[in-house]
């Protein structure tokens, strides 16, 4: 292959984020899709916020207090149900195209990680339950170093990890932000765009766009 690691983003890229609400949508009712967003969009906003602010929390808090908060803008949700939407995160659906795309990149000789913002437990119980342990070569939480992507030193971890230069990886995300903040760390970034989003951050460009993870074995064949 033509890059030495690929990296690959976890929530929204390889796991499915809206999968915790559709599992449990008939009992929170019309608002689903509402809280889906909206916890997704806060637990963003609180890694930001944090990073900037020096007021580090771990993956699992921030994706607790951002459903705390969403919870309540839909009109509050039962302690219980709050618990399984939790524990429900921790095992996401994987995307049909994610095994497939990492296995045919590991069988051609390059290394493959995943390179995220989880906690370490977070991510190890999603990689076991989408049965991906074998096609990846490492997975690196950002967890130690107490920030969050798109702080350089987040990125960092995966060069520090294989000793590659930034160059020589390639790094999939879904996430706009992502690909902006592996553009300007001088990684080749392809985003992962499965929802046709508009494209944003014209200053720190995709190297490629996709629509899928299916799409990504065959781009450097």
């Amino acid at each position: 292959m033509s890059y030495d690691l690929y990296a690959f983003d976890a929530y929204g890229t390889l796991f499915d984020v809206h999968a915790a609400v559709a599992r449990h949508a008939d009992a929170i009712g019309p608002d689903a899709q509402r809280l889906s967003d909206l916890w997704r969009a806060k637990q963003l906003e609180y890694t930001w916020v944090r990073s900037l602010a020096g007021a580090y929390r771990d993956f699992a808090q921030v994706t607790r207090d951002a459903l705390l908060f969403a919870a309540a803008r839909c009109g509050g949700l039962a302690p219980d149900l709050i618990e399984r939407l939790l524990a429900a995160y921790e095992t996401l659906d994987a995307y049909a195209d994610a095994r497939p795309a990492l296995a045919a990149l590991r069988a051609s000789g390059a290394k493959v990680a995943i390179l995220s913002n989880g906690s370490p437990a977070m991510l190890e119980a999603a990689v076991a339950a989408a049965n991906l342990g074998d096609v990846l070569d490492a997975v690196i939480s950002v967890d130690p170093l107490r920030l969050y992507k798109t702080a350089p030193e987040a990125y960092g971890l995966a060069v520090q990890r294989f000793g590659v230069a930034p160059a020589r990886v390639s790094f999939q995300s879904s996430n706009r932000w992502d690909i902006a903040g592996a553009a300007r760390f001088g990684f080749r970034p392809v985003w992962i765009n499965r929802t046709g989003q508009p494209d944003e951050y014209a200053d720190l460009p995709p190297a490629h766009v996709l629509r899928g993870l299916h799409e990504l074995p065959s781009l450097d064949a």
